[in-house]
């Protein structure tokens, strides 16, 4: 397969799943969605769970110490926090989601449905460390395999939250389409893989970010997890800087 096939499988999977969301989800009441929603929080902290898992891996306590990682993963929360919310990355996402519904829909009604469906699926389907790891590989030469794979986990996720959140999870296959296209862009001109203690800083930082994304899905908080999206870059930039001073 040519590179960027994987994303271009991983758009189709989201468009094509968002839509049978939809037309699945017009038909049920809304409690029903809501217990779909519920349900994706609880599968989402499963996730996460998983993948916080990886604080304890060998290559990455080898490399800055038994102590280190905890303390990586909390300093690039904070300073990719800090960032994001300077940036106001939160507030231009959902005004994306805000004008993508202006433009395909032409109405007020469900707006505020819309963009949270649009948040929502973007940060799903776009923050997970698979997007990066997955992209990458494709880009430097290693296959779509793993790409085809969250494809499939992608599609099967949009039919439950478009059931919910409708034509919002539909569009965030363009985030899809951006995010992984210049990941797949940059790998290429990468030239290598990043290392297990990198992938495993950005693996664990990932998992906590989606704990956000369930406590906003089971109501619990709006955490606004858009604003710590920079702690995926800064978390493994930690972790080679820990280890060159070790």
């Amino acid at each position: 397969m040519f590179i960027g096939a994987g994303t271009l499988v991983n758009v189709l999977a989201v468009l094509v799943g968002g839509t049978v969301g939809v037309l699945v989800g017009e038909r049920l009441p809304e409690r029903t969605r809501r217990v779909v929603t519920d349900g994706l929080g609880l599968v989402t902290l499963l996730i996460a769970g998983t993948n916080l898992t990886s604080i304890g891996d060998p290559d990455w306590r080898r490399a800055v110490g038994s102590s280190a990682p905890l303390l990586i993963v909390l300093g690039a929360l904070l300073i990719g926090g800090i960032t994001g919310s300077l940036l106001r990355l939160e507030d231009r996402l959902e005004g994306v989601g805000g004008w993508l519904q202006g433009r395909l829909s032409g109405a007020s009604a469900g707006r505020a449905r819309f963009i949270e469906g649009f948040v929502t699926a973007s940060i799903i389907f776009c923050a997970g460390p698979l997007t990066i790891l997955g992209s990458l590989t494709e880009g430097l030469g290693g296959g779509s395999q793993q790409l085809l794979l969250k494809s499939a986990l992608d599609g099967f996720a949009a039919i439950a939250f478009a059931a919910s959140f409708g034509w919002g999870v539909v569009t965030a296959s363009l985030a899809v389409l951006v995010i992984q296209g210049l990941l797949t862009a940059f790998g290429a001109a990468l030239g290598n893989f990043l290392p297990d203690a990198e992938l495993a800083a950005l693996t664990t930082t990932g998992g906590l970010l989606l704990v956000g994304v369930a406590l906003r899905l089971l109501d619990l908080k709006q955490v606004k997890v858009a604003d710590l999206l920079p702690a995926l870059v800064v978390a493994p930039v930690l972790t080679v800087v820990v280890a060159a001073v070790r």
